[in-house]
């Protein structure tokens, strides 16, 4: 796998992890919360997608 490849993956796995996760403290996910952790979510996915393909 390319390290591009991984990179999406990892923004596409957390966006949706961060996504979700407001609905699990049971906030509306069409909220600006929801939104807001999505953009996090796929920083952070991003990141350590990023970290483990680089080693």
């Amino acid at each position: 796998m390319s390290a591009k490849t991984a990179v999406m993956l990892g923004m596409i796995v957390g966006s949706s992890v961060g996504g979700y996760a407001p609905i699990l403290i049971g906030i509306s996910p069409l909220s600006f919360t929801s939104l807001f952790t999505s953009a996090i979510g796929g920083i952070i996915g991003i990141i350590i997608a990023y970290k483990l393909t680089n080693q």
